[in-house]
This record gives C-alpha cells, structure tokens and sequence, in this order.
C-alpha cells in the first residue's frame, strides 16, 4: 500500500503531510528496529535520535516542527498529528487482524440442554457451559473456558483460553477476558468468631458493561450483598484484583497489578497505573490518576494527581523524591551544625554572659 492512500485511510484528511518519493508500506515496526518499507512513529523530541537512525520508510509525527524537519532531511515520508500514537494504533489494526476461529462448536465441549447460545457462535475444545447461561450472538467462546450456571453474555464477546466465569455474573456487549481470568469468584467475606471465622456467602453480581476489557490473570470478585459494577469501555490490565463491591465507572484505565479492596468507587476517566494499591471504601474522582505504586487510603478528589505511600499530592511527591536522595547529605550537615551548636553552649565566653 504507498504510504498516501494508507494516511487516507487512518486520518481525517486535515494532517499535515510529506510524501517524500510516496513509498509503498508493507507494515508497522518500531521507530529503532524498523526496516525498509515499515512505517513507525514518535510521540515526541525526546525520540528525536531515532528518526537519524532509522531505516523506516514512513513515519506518523506529533506536531513538531523541529521533528519534521529531521523527517523531511532524512528523506521520510511522514505526516504529523496531535495523536500519533492514535494513529498508529489505526495502522496497525490495517496490518494485522487477530486469529478468528472457525465458528462451530467442538466436538469436546460440555453444554448443558438448559444454555441458550445465540447465532454464528464459536465454543472451542473442552469448553465448559453449564444451564441457564445465555450467550449472545457472535461470542467467541476459546478452549477450556468454564462457564458456571445462570451468566449471561452479550453479542460479541470474546472469552480467551482457561478464562472461568462464574455464577451471578452479567457480561455486556463486544467485551474481552482473557486468559486465565475469573468473573464473579466469590469475594473475600469472613466473620471473626470465638471458634475461628465463618464465612459469609457471597450471593451478590459482578457486572461488566459493554467494550470492558480485562487482561490475563486478572480477577473481579461477587460481593455478599449487591453487585460489583465496571463501566462502559474500562480497560483492565493483566493481574488486577477487583474486590467485592467496588463500583468503577466507565472509560477508567487499571494497570497492571493494580489491587482495589472491598467497597472502592472510582469515577469515570481514572487512571491507576502499576502497583496501585487502594484501600477499603476509598472513593476516587472522576479524570484523577495515581502514578504507580501509589497507596491511596483516603479519598481522592476529581481530577487530583497522587503518587506516592501514602497518597500526597503529584507535585508534592516530586518535591519529596528529590529531597529523599539527599537524605545522607542534609543528616551530615545537620549532625554538624549540632556539633557546632553544643560547641557554642559550653565555651567559657557563652558562661560568663550567663
């Protein structure tokens, strides 16, 4: 495909653009490995080092003259956006389709009489499905996934290899699980007793509005009473713990190891990066991030920006981490200044003005 027809199809048409020789691009690659033909992109100055470097044919620019420049004089076609990444996800997506399995149902699968699956639905090898579950239209249900009685699974999901979903969990519309994932597990609910802990049932639901997407060994648990909710188009990422009865709105970004306690509620457009760690009932605003390994145990404000343990203000946290270093400086200096202090008190001239 050359390199202009392709910039049709993944922008609006309004990007500046230089064609340069209108190379043919026969697929993506990263800025510092791609070879000839390939088309990459950067997202800023800081990657400026690439672009003399690379042997990419094409390239997707933010809106930087400096950087278009470099561009034009290495010879690259390029075009330039205010979201490259956006645009190189679009071009990726022209390259490369995901494996989709022949729709059918294998001859190893378990499905009970009382399922009801929808049409063109796909249930691989050793899939387990047992009664009063009801599958959408165009589900693609992989190998060894489980199904527990009385889920429900709207049109267009995709369930991944060894994912277990389990009862009292509602699943929406074009969403994903993937691997070794579990939906609705019970949720962790123990009293204290004079004899040891007893266990309270977790008769609650796990909800997953449509386009949700969780990673590879995440788990979202049921809660005793209630529902756990997640909202439209979140994206979890692999291994994040979910806890009964969190409610998490819609278009939230949950990164890898992120861990929410019982009871959290976190508003729309929030962004945990890695390790997060959120304690129980804390309620989180909507569009606030935390930086990675944050621990937040109390509430969070719409919009604020946290880092560190526990929680303080981005800023502030900056601030901190640069003082932190120099820890064994400053003690050095005040250890002297005591000395010095101590000398001053006990000289004889300090005694007689007494």
């Amino acid at each position: 495909m050359k390199f202009q027809e392709l910039v049709a199809q993944i922008s609006d048409g309004n990007c500046p653009i230089h064609i340069a020789d209108n190379p043919e691009i026969v697929g993506v690659a990263p800025i510092d490995s791609a070879p000839p033909q390939t088309l990459s992109y950067v997202e800023g100055e800081a990657f400026a080092e690439f672009l003399e470097l690379t042997t990419a044919s094409a390239a997707i620019l933010p809106e930087n003259e400096v950087l278009q420049q470099r561009a034009t004089q290495r010879g690259l076609a390029w075009v330039a956006t205010s979201q490259p990444r956006l645009l190189f996800a679009r071009a990726i997506a022209i390259f490369y389709q995901p494996y989709q399995p022949q729709l059918g149902i294998h001859a190893t699968a378990t499905i009970s009489s009382q399922a009801q699956l929808g049409q063109q639905v796909y249930v691989g090898a050793n899939a387990v499905i047992l009664e009063d579950t009801l599958i959408g239209d165009n589900v693609c249900v992989y190998p060894n996934v489980v199904i527990y009685p009385g889920v429900t699974i709207g049109d267009g999901t995709i369930l991944h290899a060894n994912c277990t979903i389990h009862e009292r969990t509602q699943i929406g519309n074009n969403c994903t699980i993937h691997s070794n994932s579990v939906i609705g597990s019970e949720g962790f609910g123990f009293v204290r007793t004079e004899s040891g802990w007893w266990k309270m049932e977790q008769s609650g639901y796990v909800v997953l509005e449509d386009g949700v997407e969780v990673g590879a060994g995440s788990t979202i648990d049921r809660p005793a009473v209630g529902e756990t909710r997640v909202g439209q188009n979140t994206k979890i990422d692999n291994l994040v713990q979910v806890g009964h009865g969190c409610q998490l709105g819609a278009n939230c970004i949950l990164v890898s190891q992120v861990g929410l306690a019982g009871g959290v509620t976190v508003g729309n457009d929030v962004t945990l990066a890695g390790q997060v760690g959120v304690a129980n009932r804390v309620k989180i605003g909507d569009g606030a991030i935390a930086s990675a390994k944050t621990g937040i145990h109390q509430n969070i404000a719409p919009h604020q920006v946290v880092s560190g343990y526990p929680a303080i203000e981005n800023q502030l946290w900056l601030k901190a981490s640069a003082i932190y270093k120099r820890l064994p400086e400053l003690y050095q200096t005040l250890r002297k200044i005591k000395r010095q202090l101590e000398a001053i008190v006990s000289s004889p001239s300090s005694s007689k003005k007494e």
